[in-house]
């Protein structure tokens, strides 16, 4: 709960500096973020139809800080999101939690094609528990955290979309916790506290205010282990597609639109899908 109202805090002193810079001459860093509180509530009380009371809250923070100067380019992504659901008599449950920070340099050799170089990371805030019991953490802060490095090139032909491609990634999954770790959680081998991967990365981005008012992000990462023992695991893609659509009702209104898939053999033999809509207050800068 510390890191969360930290994080928080965080959110809002960033917002303050940002509004403060858009007073200030346009130069090379461009600046853009989008902070959103969305709210539900139901109760019942002598409702015949029957029916339980619940509330659900979820927070999101998304900031970007672009350079652009000649033909280098250093683009820099936060994607923060957190919120809780409690049904009843039932403690809050988590319900989203998500950190995402992404760091890329790239060089122009074209107008359309650069050299590029990025960092994804990728966590959670708080502990995750086996529902209906709280008492085994499944979860929680670098366990896991996932962190992909490469070199490549990058296809840019609109401002808006954009191909990465890197024959030489690292693909690096983290288990902090010793309990975690010991049970050989989300792929890294029993006993470590990371798993390096090393193969082929793609990525594929798409961010654009498709009609007014109504924005769409997403970005659909793939990667191919070229290291894996196990030749059918070798034959296997790591999918992480995540999309957002922001609408904006009024200044300080909004709707939200999340979908986060990711397919990875080594966690679960599953697609694993987690979706979000909400409405609530918002604000851009």
């Amino acid at each position: 709960m510390k890191k969360i109202l930290c994080t928080l805090f965080v959110m809002a002193a960033v917002s303050a500096v940002m509004a403060e810079n858009e007073n200030q001459e346009e130069g090379p860093w461009k600046f853009e973020g989008f902070i959103s509180q969305q709210l539900n509530q139901v109760s019942f009380s002598n409702w015949a139809a029957g029916g339980e009371n619940n509330f659900t809250t979820t927070s999101i923070f998304n900031l970007s800080g672009v350079y652009e100067k000649d033909r280098n380019s250093w683009e820099n992504k936060l994607d923060l999101a957190y919120g809780f659901i409690r049904t009843g008599d039932t403690p809050a449950r988590k319900s989203t939690d998500r950190i995402k920070f992404l760091s890329k340099y790239a060089r122009k050799m074209t107008d359309k094609l650069s050299l590029a170089a990025l960092a994804d990371f990728q966590s959670q805030f708080a502990k995750g528990y086996k529902y209906p019991d709280t008492e085994v953490v499944i979860s929680k802060f670098l366990s896991p955290g996932f962190l992909t490095t490469s070199v490549g090139l990058e296809y840019k032909p609109v401002d808006y979309f954009s191909v990465y491609f890197s024959p030489a990634a690292g693909k690096f999954t983290f288990v902090t916790d010793p309990d975690l770790s010991a049970a050989g959680a989300f792929g890294v081998p029993a006993g470590e506290k990371v798993n390096p991967e090393f193969g082929a990365y793609a990525s594929i981005t798409f961010d654009k205010e498709v009609f007014e008012n109504v924005k769409i992000a997403s970005k659909l990462d793939l990667f191919n282990n070229f290291t894996d023992s196990d030749k059918d695991n070798r034959k296997r893609i790591d999918v992480n597609w995540l999309t957002g659509v922001n609408m904006k009702i009024n200044r300080f209104l909004s709707a939200s639109l999340g979908l986060h898939l990711i397919y990875d053999h080594d966690i679960s033999s599953d697609v694993q899908l987690h979706q979000m809509l909400g409405v609530g207050f918002s604000y851009s800068f």
